[in-house]
């Protein structure tokens, strides 16, 4: 049995365990009480979003910073909503069982901990993307789910996107022939971070709190919200900000519903004179199947530049490219979808997009019936691992052999090394198995 096939088997044993949750849902209340876990910007977008939909009750509010958690709960309010109770640390909240489910919104060191410690709660989760800090953290939030039969939706909204989901449709039917090769592009300007030195956290900031299971290191100014992104002990680069968007829907439009098994990688900080740790400019070659019979091999190319605010077409710095063997596609969240065929022919998409409920909506609609996820925690996964993957090729500066069924590099412990991470001896969110 092949890697690839073996992998799909696996993670086709997840699925059926958690349609065992669907096929016994029961319907809900007609309220779900919501907690919001991560008051930046993200997590108050998606409180506001979330609250709009009839029958859910976002209840409490939990940040480390009481300035970001106080910022929300206004918001919400203001939108004409309940005051909701604001907390510090999240254990107090997974503690309520009249909370049904949780939004994860956090930096990205906390993204698995805080969801798997929400399954094993009882809770259905919401996750931003990318579901984990690296690929075995991943992987135990994927199983959790399963053995908790916890429904967890992956941040990746543009899988409940109409437009997408009607272009990915037709390079499904063929419209471009047999698709072989897909390139996803993060091309935007960021702002320099600067230099900064170790100094104390705000006064009201519990950054200890924040810190969490990752190894604790000295507070930076530049290290704090947003700009934690660009830090290893905290994020996963723009790789794993944007560019986890870009690779999802590649991926989709491929077909490859596992790992890749070879991957390439060249990239550095080309522009940016600062302290941020991540490269700013980033090109990673995955291939799927090598090996295999002719026909059956697929690359996925992504290109990342966060200096440069130019693009392959004015307006879209964040898209898809598609190569088939009877055209290409280029497709975009920004509004874009552009077929041609051989000849260079524009090609009109047959029929119109469905209307397909928002990403959100899509995760009340499977708690409340039993409905598909359009992004499981699986499919989340896979996607979320090309960023680990690629910035581990990048950071180690060559080719790696990656076994998609064990999730680990062949005959290569420095990469393996890389598939984790150091935890803070002894803290108890760390998750148990890493």
């Amino acid at each position: 049995m092949t890697p690839r096939r073996k992998f799909l088997q696996q993670s086709a044993a997840i699925a059926t365990a958690l349609q065992t949750h669907q096929a016994n849902a029961i319907q809900s209340k007609s309220t779900i009480p919501m907690a919001l876990i991560g008051c930046g910007g993200q997590g108050t977008n998606l409180m506001l979003n979330f609250a709009k939909i009839p029958g859910v009750e976002i209840q409490y509010l939990c940040d480390p910073d009481p300035k970001q958690s106080s910022a929300a709960a206004s918001k919400l309010i203001k939108a004409g909503h309940k005051s909701p109770q604001i907390v510090s640390d999240l254990r107090k909240i997974l503690d309520k069982s009249e909370i049904q489910a949780v939004i994860v919104a956090t930096p990205d060191h906390w993204h698995a901990p805080s969801a798997i410690l929400a399954c094993e709660a009882g809770k259905h989760v919401y996750v931003e993307k990318p579901c984990s800090h690296n690929i075995k953290e991943g992987r135990l939030l994927v199983k959790s789910a399963a053995r908790n039969q916890r429904l967890v939706q992956h941040g990746t909204q543009s899988r409940s996107m109409p437009l997408i989901r009607h272009a990915i449709h037709h390079l499904h039917q063929g419209i471009i022939g047999n698709v072989l090769f897909a390139k996803a592009f993060n091309i935007q300007k960021r702002s320099d971070i600067g230099h900064s030195k170790p100094s104390s956290p705000p006064q009201e900031f519990d950054y200890d709190l924040w810190t969490g299971p990752a190894p604790s290191v000295p507070f930076q100014s530049n290290c704090h919200h947003y700009t934690w992104h660009w830090w290893y002990n905290f994020g996963t680069g723009d790789m794993g900000n944007d560019g986890v968007h870009e690779l999802d829907i590649a991926r989709w439009g491929l077909g490859m519903n596992s790992h890749p098994d070879r991957i390439s990688a060249i990239g550095g900080k080309y522009y940016f004179d600062d302290d941020q740790q991540f490269p700013d400019t980033q090109n990673v070659l995955f291939e799927y199947n090598s090996g295999e019979k002719v026909g059956q091999t697929r690359q996925l190319m992504f290109e990342m530049r966060i200096w440069s605010p130019y693009s392959p077409e004015e307006g879209i710095d964040n898209g898809n490219l598609f190569y088939g063997t009877e055209g290409y596609m280029l497709l975009s969240k920004k509004g874009v979808v552009k077929t041609y065929d051989r000849k260079g022919n524009q090609i009109q998409l047959a029929g119109q997009a469905q209307d397909h409920p928002s990403h959100q909506s899509d995760f009340i609609n499977a708690i409340r019936s039993a409905t598909p996820l359009s992004a499981p925690i699986e499919i989340g996964h896979i996607s979320a691992s090309l960023c680990h993957l690629g910035n581990i090729a990048t950071r180690l500066g060559r080719s790696l052999h990656f076994n998609p069924a064990s999730e680990s590099f062949q005959n290569d412990p420095q990469a393996d090394l890389l598939l984790t991470r150091k935890y803070r001896d002894g803290h108890w969110a760390i998750p148990k198995g890493v």
